[in-house]
């Protein structure tokens, strides 16, 4: 909870539906348009993480030494955790 009594998760939820209602009242486009964006809108930060992950995944072949690390920090973290 912070100063305002609300969590996180609230606060992050509300920041996010004042931008879906300020995009919608802006957009210069009709009813059905309009429709489409709320609807279609949580797919945003879907498609973030999912190019983030994609560019994180081809680093480690892009370079080398930084994915050998990788790999070896989760040899790591794997042997610690499940043996």
């Amino acid at each position: 909870m912070n100063a305002l009594g609300v969590g996180s998760w609230e606060l992050g939820c509300a920041i996010y539906v004042a931008g879906v209602v300020w995009g919608l009242l802006k957009i210069d486009a009709g009813g059905a348009t309009r429709i489409a964006l709320a609807l279609l809108w949580p797919l945003g930060p879907i498609a973030f993480a999912v190019t983030i992950t994609i560019l994180l995944a081809a680093s480690l072949i892009a370079f080398p030494l930084w994915g050998a690390a990788v790999a070896s920090a989760a040899a790591v973290v794997w042997w610690f955790w499940f043996l």
